[in-house]
């Protein structure tokens, strides 16, 4: 089985979005590890499994996709640009006020506000309890 690299016009997109996000290849460190799962005794035998750094930002990707070295190396610079985009355009403080927001309405209700709401649950009850049929003579 032979692999194939990316293609030309593949690897020139991704060379120009990182200089857009002005991202260079300097900045990057990379490491070759052996990828995990399913792929038999292949994956166990060589470092397909792609990790790059980003050392300015700090961030970290990890990308064991495919089989083939070089396709990972490709898919793992494109998930990193993914990352930074999101990072300068302001999406990790969005996303991080969305996750805080699921945190607030997961928390656990203090004891008064727990009994306020079953009184305003029991009084609207009422209400429509007595709205009954009218009786007609």
């Amino acid at each position: 089985m032979t692999s194939f690299p990316p293609s030309p016009d593949k690897l020139a997109q991704l060379e120009q979005r990182m200089k857009a996000l002005e991202v260079r290849e300097s900045d990057l460190e990379e490491m070759f590890v052996r990828s995990g799962g399913a792929g038999g005794q292949k994956v166990n035998k060589s470092s397909s499994c792609v990790m790059l750094l980003h050392r300015p930002t700090g961030l970290r990707v990890k990308c064991q996709t495919t089989r083939h070295q070089g396709l990972n190396r490709l898919m793992a610079r494109r998930l990193l640009l993914d990352k930074i985009e999101r990072l300068q355009k302001g999406f990790v403080a969005s996303e991080r006020s969305r996750i805080e927001k699921v945190r607030r309405q997961k928390r656990k209700r203090s004891r008064r506000a727990k009994e306020r709401m079953l009184a305003n649950k029991a009084r609207r009850g009422e209400k429509k309890r007595l709205r009954g049929a009218v009786a007609m003579d």
